[in-house]
């Protein structure tokens, strides 16, 4: 049987597992694009278990250790693998009702239910994901039912969880055969992977009844990552930013972005006429200052401890925890939430109408409970959410059964979408036409993203090398090249068809106004007689360009 106590630490014991093994769980993604955040997506929503299980003693029962970590886990779910793994654990919750201590019957029906729960959720399954990789080992423990030696009996639960892991294992190796994306890439599925990890985290402790101390790089372990709120973990602990005054023999600005890159992230390295604009993430802020003095006079340097922040920022949010929170009135029939990141996108949602944003976007998927807040602090019956990234979708929709208000959210997969979802909506018309409309706008818009090549990899024959610019089509890698501008044009050319009349070209962090303009100047040279072209600064980070076309 297992006891309240033992599935309490064999949830931390997944919690500790899957952060310390996160990055490799991300390196697992099938494109070369900076979003193989999988196993950062698990991490953070198993955090969430950990911030309620670590102060549970050891009186309660297997019920309501699942009850707590299914209403944890749902709540602090970040993208798809995120949402899916808190629907599995919501299974235990059901499984385990009413139940002291689980027997492998529970269990059993824990993994079934979980597995229901977790295909009912996802519009479109996909088979070689980690839904086959659940369905795989709880079909195993369905069929270990037969065994009559089934007594309940620690060693027989011990048998049922190792049949779950080698029935997942065996399940997840063959993932590469259902879905050929997988095998071209040479890669397991990233979110079966993680959740393999985790489960043989939770046998560990049926098999050995202690939590193990993974690596000492798991932020998990850390005491602000505990007790952190959901905005993200803090991999290196000083923000640095400097600007360099260009020396006249200074080298090209894209090697000191590649230095930097080794030693850190969040990486933004702006190469103006005269200037480079440094921002990073890192352990290491000397080095960074040290490499920047390669390429003349550094100003304006400012370092700041973000550990320090964020300890005092957890201090702030635990004294507003005890504030009782009230959400806000309906004063409006219809509200809207999007969800975006960089100030020049946020600015123009605020602009079209919206009445939250909720930071976020490629590589920081916000939670359940961050689109939950927004919807709650709109004033608003209706509140229609925009998540613009499909990795967002899944965890906005979890929120419809969470608010106090009717809430839609609209299938938006890009930031363009987004845009002419929100140019399509009428206050005058009724819901249903509302939503009918914003629908069909956004199936008219194509959206073109100008990125980098997070690592090396060969896509479609092609060889692609880390840092090399990468651009995308509907979600999908078509090309590389060396220079933004000429990936951004091109990738124009593509998405620019006969019938188009509006082209919106957004860039980012990474590019100056000037490139921009240039690249504008050559977009209207060739299409600005029949197409109408406009420019935003978005200041997004990871996407040096969004262009859309309709």
């Amino acid at each position: 049987m297992v006891s309240g106590r033992m599935l309490r630490d064999a949830v931390i014991n997944g919690v500790y597992a899957i952060g310390s093994k996160k990055r490799e769980v991300d390196e697992l993604n099938v494109f070369p694009v900076p979003d193989g955040d999988t196993g950062t997506n698990m991490s953070m929503t198993m955090n969430g278990a950990l911030r309620e299980l670590q102060f549970i003693g050891d009186a309660c029962t297997a019920s309501q250790i699942a009850d707590i970590t299914a209403s944890a886990l749902l709540r602090s779910a970040r993208g798809n693998s995120g949402v899916i793994l808190s629907l599995l654990f919501r299974g235990f919750a059901k499984g385990l009702a009413g139940k002291a201590e689980a027997d492998c019957e529970a269990l059993r029906r824990a993994l079934k239910y979980g597995v229901e729960d977790a295909y009912k959720a996802v519009m479109n399954p996909v088979e070689g994901t980690m839904l086959t990789v659940a369905r795989a080992a709880s079909e195993k423990a369905a069929a270990s039912s037969d065994s009559a030696d089934d007594s309940d009996e620690p060693d027989d639960i011990k048998a049922l969880w190792r049949d779950v892991c080698v029935a997942a294992k065996e399940s997840l190796d063959k993932t590469p055969e259902l879905l050929p994306v997988l095998k071209k890439a040479g890669v397991t599925d990233a979110g079966g992977a993680g959740l393999l990890i985790i489960w043989e985290a939770m046998l560990a402790v049926f098999e050995g009844g202690k939590i193990t101390k993974h690596a000492e790089n798991n932020s998990a372990l850390s005491g602000i990552s505990a007790l952190a709120d959901e905005e993200g973990e803090i991999t290196f602990g000083y923000c640095t930013e400097f600007v360099i005054n260009k020396s006249a023999d200074a080298k090209d600005a894209a090697a000191l972005r590649a230095f930097l890159q080794t030693i850190g992230d969040s990486v933004v390295c702006v190469d103006d006429r005269d200037i480079i604009k440094v921002h990073l993430h890192t352990d290491n802020p000397g080095k960074a200052v040290e490499e920047g003095l390669r390429f003349g006079a550094l100003v304006n340097i400012k370092i700041d401890n973000m550990r320090e922040q964020r300890q005092n920022k957890v201090k702030e949010a635990e004294i507003l925890k005890r504030k009782e929170f009230t959400p806000a009135a309906p004063e409006k029939k219809y509200g809207f939430v999007a969800v975006s990141s960089g100030a020049g996108l946020e600015a123009m949602f605020k602009n079209l109408g919206a009445d939250r944003i909720v930071c976020g976007g490629q590589t920081m998927n916000p939670s359940t409970d961050d689109i939950l807040k927004a919807i709650y602090m709109t004033p608003a019956e209706t509140v229609f959410i925009l998540p613009n990234n499909k990795n967002i979708i899944l965890t906005a929709e979890q929120t419809v059964k969470l608010a106090d208000r009717k809430v839609c959210v609209l299938q938006t997969r890009t930031i363009p979408q987004g845009m002419s979802a929100f140019l399509a909506f009428d206050s005058d018309l009724d819901f249903n036409t509302n939503r009918l409309n914003m629908a069909k706008a956004i199936e008219k818009v194509s959206t073109g993203l100008v990125t980098f090549a997070a690592r090396d990899s060969v896509f479609d024959g092609h060889h692609i090398k880390k840092g090399e610019v990468l651009a995308l089509e509907n979600g999908k890698p078509i090309f590389s090249e060396r220079d933004i501008n000429k990936a951004a044009y091109r990738l124009c050319k593509r998405l620019i068809k006969s019938d188009s009349e509006f082209v919106t070209i957004i860039y980012g962090a990474d590019v100056t106004d000037e490139r921009a303009e240039e690249l504008l100047a050559l977009v209207k040279d060739k299409y600005g007689a029949h197409v109408e072209i406009m420019l935003l600064n978005g200041g997004q980070p990871i996407y040096y360009y969004i262009i859309s076309a309709e």
